[in-house]
């Protein structure tokens, strides 16, 4: 059986969808047909039951893809490590993050040292006071950051995690018995200020200047780190929407964590410069990308 053959039959095994399997593989779906119709053939006896509403592993097909799994992810990492060996995927590379993120990305961290054991990660750490300044100075080669990022000589993507979003507020404020809050909840309460060393589209995205229905979001006193923030809002001085993974890792004496129920989800995307894209970061995106998004 060839490798090629071997990834549509797990790929298929896994989407249980012929066309999504073609459409994931860039390959037609009569080749999808044909390849699997090809091994049942060698095996002797079907490999999925087909119906036309649903595909399903036979008992053999079941026992085919636990054994072929492990030897696929054998040989496509030795291939993989050996590309990169060639490829020069070796050395440190910075990872820029806010906060406890780096912890979440512990999975793309892993695949990517597993694919090249010559290379590692350094995890270091930037202030969204200052959300460009470390990737433009080369001090981050990559950085994860939330979206929209619009810079021209800035590459985004692939999204790696994604999260829902929580309001911060006193537990003397009068939202604090809440089980969940609206966006329209911000009307009104100030939020803290971060300045202007990154654009102002981008710190919108967390802290935007109206609700939804045109309602005003003031700014309060200006905030440099994200623990300045968590003092601020134990003081009931200014309010602030949060990333859910707050819940995890901030407890803050004074402070309540409650649902923004009508908030959109944070995208949280790789960031690297546009002209400098060494085997190190190509190599760390590419894991990412066949990793996909991660809930948090």
């Amino acid at each position: 059986m060839e490798l090629r053959d071997i990834e549509i039959f797990l790929t298929l095994a896994e989407e249980l969808h012929f066309s999504r399997t073609a459409e994931k593989l860039h390959i037609s779906q009569a080749r999808v047909s044909q390849s699997i119709k090809k091994q049942e053939r060698r095996v002797g006896a079907p490999l999925f039951e087909r119906t036309s509403r649903a595909v399903r592993l036979t008992p053999i097909g079941s026992q085919l893809h636990d054994d072929l799994r492990q030897a696929y992810d054998l040989i496509n990492g030795g291939l993989q490590r050996a590309a990169g060996v060639a490829q020069g995927i070796r050395g440190s590379l910075r990872l820029g993050v806010m906060g406890a993120l780096g912890n979440e990305l512990r999975p793309v961290i892993e695949t990517f040292m597993a694919r090249h054991p010559d290379a590692e990660v350094q995890v270091i750490e930037f202030h969204f006071s200052d959300p460009f300044t470390a990737l433009r100075s080369g001090e981050a080669d990559l950085q994860l950051m939330w979206l929209p990022v619009r810079e021209p000589d800035l590459a985004v993507g692939p999204v790696v995690l994604t999260e829902g979003r929580v309001l911060a507020v006193a537990e003397t404020s009068d939202l604090a018995g809440r089980t969940s809050v609206s966006m329209e909840d911000l009307a009104d309460r100030p939020v803290l200020d971060p300045g202007t060393d990154g654009p102002s589209y981008w710190f919108e995205g967390m802290l935007p200047a109206s609700t939804p229905s045109g309602a005003p979001i003031p700014r309060g006193p200006r905030v440099r780190t994200f623990h300045e923030a968590l003092a601020l809002i134990a003081a009931g001085r200014i309010v602030s929407p949060l990333n859910a993974h707050v819940n995890r890792y901030y407890t803050y004496p004074g402070i309540v964590y409650l649902p923004i129920h009508d908030a959109p989800p944070t995208e949280w995307a790789l960031v690297r410069r546009s002209a400098s894209q060494t085997p190190l970061v190509r190599a760390f995106v590419r894991a990412a990308r066949d990793l996909g998004a991660l809930a948090i």
